[in-house]
C-alpha cells in the first residue's frame, strides 16, 4: 500500500536514467543529420540525371510522328488511324517524310550525312527503323452454327497460345516469314493484349524512294490481313548537342472487334552517362549513396542481432528494411544499366544497315526511373517522422532548462508533437489545467500498472490523492485570505480516512526500518 502512495507524487528521480536517455535522444539527432545529407544526395541522384532537354526532345518527336497529317483534304495523322486504309497513308505519307530528311530547308544537300538521316537536321536516326507485326491462327474461335454458312473464318484476340507462327503471303522474304522472339527482350504491354517479341519483321532502306517501294508493295500484297492483331514501328535518335538518346515506338493494334486502337512511347535517355564535369560530379554521388548504404545495412544488422524477433514487431524498422531494398535494386539496375550499355552500344552502332535495338536499354532504365521515385518518396516519410523527433526533443531540452521532469517515451513525444500541431492549426481546443491533470493522472496509472501494482492498490492511491487535492484546495488556497473555514462532515470523514492511510504508510515504513536496524545489529555482531 506504501508503495502504491508515492507512485502518484512522480517517483524518486532516476538521474542515470534521465542520462541515458538524453544520451539516445542526442544519437538521434546525430543520425537524423546523418540521414538528412543521405537524403539530399539521394535527391541529387534522382533529379540530377533529368534535365528539360529531355521533355522538349520528346514533344518535337511526337508533333512530327504524332500530330504530322496527310496532304490532302483527309488530314490523317497517326493519332487519327481508324483503317486499315488510313494506316498505310500515315506510312507512305507523315512516317516517311519524318524519318527521311536529305535536304536542307532550301532543296540544298544536307552537310555530311555519312550515310544517315538527320531529323529535324540535329538527330541522328540509328541505324534503320523496324516494322514487326504480329498475327494469330484461323479457328482460334468458334463461329455459331447459325452463322457458319456465311462466316467460316474466326480470329480470336492475341495471346501467346493464339499467335500464328506460319509463314504467309509471298513466303519469299523476312516480312513474310516468322521469327522467333528474342528470350531477353521484354513484351508489350497494349490497349487490347500483351505481346511478346518476334513476328513478321522487315527493315527499312536507307533510301526514300526505295522504302516508298516497299510499302507500296506490301499494301498491294495485303501484308495486313484479318489475322494482323498488332504492328510496331521502332527506332532510335541521337541528338549529340544534349546527349540524349530517343527511343521511338509506335504501336497500332487491330482488336478483334475491328478498327484501329493507336498508341506511342516516347524515352529520352541518358545512356552514355559520364562526359561532362557534372556528369563526374553525379558519379561520386553515386560512390556517397552506396557508402551510405553500407553504413544503414550495418546498423540494421546489428539491430537485428541485438534485438532478434522483437526488432520485427516495429513499423518503422520495416520501413528501414523496405529502404535497404529499394536502394539495393536500385544499384543493381542502374550498375545493370550501365553494363549493358557499354557491351551492346558499340555493337548496335557497328552497322547502319540494321535495326539498333535501344529499346532493350530504355527499358530497363524507365525500370530503374520507377524504383528510385519509390525509394526517394519512403525517404521522405522517414524524414518527415524525424522531423518529428527532433521537433519534440527542442521542447523536452526546454523542460530540462526549468527543471521540470521530462519524459523520453518515443510514443509519447509523437503523440504531443501531434496534439501541438492540432492545437496550432485550430482543430482542436488547447487543454485546460483540469484536462492536463486528468491525463497526467490517467498516465501515471498506467505507468504503475506497468510496474506491477496490484490494482486495488492503484484505486487506493487515486483516492487519497483526490482527498489530498480537495483539502489542499480548501486549506491551503491562496485565493482565499480568511482564515475562519468551517469544516463540514463530509471533509471531516475525508480527514479521518487520509490521516488513517497516512498512519498505515507510517506503520508500514517503520516496520521496515525496524527491520533495517535489526540486520544492521546482527551484522555487527
Amino acid at each position: 500500500m506504501a508503495e502504491a502512495s508515492r507512485w502518484h507524487l512522480g517517483g524518486t528521480p532516476k538521474h542515470k536514467l534521465h542520462y541515458r536517455r538524453e544520451v539516445e535522444m542526442r544519437t538521434t539527432l546525430q543520425e537524423s543529420l546523418l540521414y538528412l545529407i543521405f537524403l539530399i544526395n539521394l535527391c541529387i541522384l534522382t533529379f540530377g540525371m533529368v534535365n528539360p532537354h529531355m521533355y522538349y526532345l520528346n514533344k518535337v518527336m511526337s508533333s512530327l510522328f504524332l500530330d504530322t497529317s496527310v496532304h490532302g483534304e483527309e488530314r490523317i495523322n497517326f493519332k487519327s488511324i481508324r483503317s486499315i486504309t488510313d494506316f498505310w497513308k500515315f506510312m507512305e505519307g507523315p512516317l516517311l517524310e519524318g524519318l527521311y530528311w536529305d535536304s536542307w530547308y532550301n532543296n540544298k544537300n544536307l552537310y555530311d550525312l555519312k550515310n544517315s538521316s538527320r531529323i529535324y537536321y540535329e538527330n541522328i536516326l540509328l541505324g534503320v527503323p523496324r516494322v514487326r507485326q504480329l498475327k494469330v491462327r484461323n479457328n482460334t474461335c468458334k463461329v455459331h452454327s447459325s452463322f457458319q454458312s456465311l462466316m467460316n473464318e474466326c480470329y480470336d484476340k492475341y495471346t501467346s497460345e493464339n499467335e500464328d507462327l506460319s509463314d504467309f503471303g509471298l513466303k519469299y522474304d523476312t516480312e513474310w516469314k516468322y521469327s522467333a522472339p528474342i528470350i531477353n527482350s521484354p513484351w508489350h504491354w497494349g490497349f487490347t493484349g500483351v505481346y511478346r517479341n518476334g513476328g513478321y519483321i522487315f527493315t527499312l532502306s536507307k533510301s526514300k524512294s526505295e522504302t516508298l517501294d516497299k510499302f507500296i508493295n506490301l499494301r498491294m500484297n495485303s501484308w495486313i490481313t484479318r489475322s494482323t492483331r498488332v504492328i510496331f514501328i521502332d527506332f532510335s535518335l541521337y541528338n549529340a548537342n544534349v546527349n540524349l538518346f530517343c527511343i521511338i515506338r509506335l504501336v497500332a493494334e487491330f482488336p478483334a472487334t475491328g478498327g484501329i486502337l493507336t498508341s506511342w512511347q516516347f524515352y529520352s535517355v541518358k545512356l552514355l552517362r559520364y562526359v561532362s564535369y557534372y556528369d563526374y560530379f553525379i558519379a561520386s554521388c553515386e560512390i556517397t549513396f552506396c557508402i551510405f548504404l553500407i553504413v544503414f545495412t550495418t546498423q540494421e544488422v546489428l539491430k537485428i542481432k541485438e534485438f532478434k524477433s522483437a526488432y520485427f514487431k516495429s513499423s518503422w524498422n520495416w520501413l528501414e528494411l523496405l529502404l535497404l531494398v529499394l536502394c539495393f535494386v536500385a544499384v543493381f539496375l542502374n550498375s545493370y544499366c550501365n553494363i549493358q550499355t557499354f557491351l551492346l552500344l558499340g555493337q548496335l552502332l557497328k552497322s547502319t544497315e540494321k535495326y539498333s535495338d535501344f529499346y532493350f536499354l530504355a527499358h530497363w532504365h524507365i525500370y530503374y526511373n520507377n524504383i528510385i521515385a519509390i525509394t526517394i518518396f519512403f525517404a521522405w516519410i522517414k524524414n518527415m517522422f524525424l522531423a518529428i523527433i527532433n521537433d519534440t526533443y527542442s521542447e523536452v531540452k526546454a523542460d530540462y532548462s526549468i527543471g521540470r521532469r521530462p519524459d523520453f517515451e518515443l510514443g509519447k513525444m509523437i503523440k504531443k508533437s501531434y496534439h501541438n500541431a492540432l492545437e496550432k492549426l485550430k482543430l482542436k481546443k488547447p487543454e485546460t489545467d483540469e484536462d492536463k491533470k486528468s491525463r497526467k493522472s490517467r498516465d501515471l496509472a498506467e505507468q504503475a500498472r506497468r510496474e506491477g501494482f496490484d490494482e486495488k492498490e492503484i484505486q487506493s492511491a487515486e483516492q487519497m490523492k483526490k482527498w489530498k487535492e480537495r483539502l489542499e484546495k480548501k486549506y491551503y488556497s491562496t485565493e482565499i485570505q480568511d482564515d475562519y473555514q468551517p469544516v463540514t462532515q463530509q471533509e471531516f470523514r475525508d480527514l479521518f480516512l487520509y490521516a488513517v492511510e497516512l498512519e498505515k504508510e507510517l506503520h508500514y515504513v517503520s516496520l521496515k526500518l525496524n527491520r533495517v536496524m535489526r540486520k544492521v545489529s546482527a551484522l555487527q555482531y
